[in-house]
């Protein structure tokens, strides 16, 4: 695999408090990279830093191997950034905005309003493109903050909370879009949408107070972390008592409310052959059974915890 973003050893720090603290990551060629954290963990700072709009304490981020923190703009050109909060020009029509932002990286006008027009097209924006770009709704305003980060068509897409506001149309529609972006473009982005994450990252990086705390897959977490998921598991006949007992040494992590059985363990679907021979052998006739897969807030949860963030 290629690797086109390289953070190394990022570290950031605003008087006494390490914002980000020796940070390393790479994303590879045409991956959707999901980075994930609580409030205050370090994400914006990070991202700040990646985008070049930062610099690092120490440390340094390399794009295709050169060093995007050294003022060369041609390489903060490779980088297209769509922010949390939704920046645009209030006398500006959309396809102003749009070509105004192509213009700023040093395209001609002709070339900048076909690639604005196009994107536009793309983002169901195009009957809008000549009303003022804060006229339009939220979601509007946000598709267009997104067409506006692709126009000088850079190879690396920011994005910083990029469903945040959207209704469920809008949502979707910007979900298949970046998606179907990927593997053209190389893709980072920031949710807390731990749904949001699981269906578009091709990885996820989870940080909390500045310091990296895992990376994997999303499949590869919700197997490996967390407490497990959960089969529950109805008693139609037999005593729960004789259930639990047969099954303590099988699966200690085993519970009962009235007549359920409720078992949390990694991969549980594996064991349920043994848990329905367990039961047969004391005569516990099971009933309904309910299993709810152990999902990335679940992993999220076990690594960040419940404490609420400010």
């Amino acid at each position: 695999m290629t690797t086109v973003l390289q953070a190394q050893s990022l570290t950031k720090r605003y008087g006494e408090l390490t914002a980000v603290n020796d940070l390393s990551l790479e994303v590879y060629e045409g991956e959707v990279f999901g980075l994930l954290g609580p409030n205050g963990a370090g994400k914006t700072t990070s991202i700040n830093m990646i985008c070049g709009l930062l610099k690092p304490d120490a440390g340094q981020v390399t794009i295709r191997g050169k060093v995007i923190t050294n003022g060369n703009a041609s390489v903060r050109s490779r980088v297209g950034v769509c922010p949390q909060n939704i920046v645009l020009w209030g006398q500006l029509t959309c396809l102003e905005q749009m070509q105004f932002i192509g213009q700023m990286y040093g395209m001609r006008g002709r070339a900048a309003r076909i690639r604005s027009e196009r994107l536009l097209e793309e983002l169901d924006l195009i009957e809008k493109k000549d009303k003022l770009a804060r006229t339009l709704s939220g979601g509007m305003q946000r598709r267009l903050n997104l067409a506006m980060a692709l126009v000088h068509d850079p190879e690396m897409l920011v994005l910083d909370e990029p469903e945040a506001g959207l209704d469920p149309q809008s949502r979707v529609m910007v979900r298949d879009y970046v998606k179907s972006l990927a593997r053209q473009k190389t893709i980072l982005l920031t949710t807390h949408n731990m749904d949001e994450a699981d269906r578009m990252a091709d990885r996820v990086a989870i940080i909390d107070h500045g310091r990296l705390l895992i990376v994997d897959t999303p499949e590869a977490l919700k197997y490996t972390v967390g407490e497990g998921d959960v089969l529950e598991i109805d008693l139609n006949g037999g005593s729960v008592e004789e259930a639990l007992c047969a099954l303590k040494p099988v699966i200690p992590q085993i519970s009962a409310t009235n007549h359920t059985l409720v078992i949390r363990e990694r991969g549980v679907v594996e064991h349920l052959p043994v848990v329905l021979d367990a039961l047969h052998a004391v005569n516990a006739l099971p009933g309904e059974v309910r299993l709810r897969a152990n999902t990335l807030e679940d992993v999220f949860i076990s690594l960040t915890g419940r404490r609420l963030r400010e």
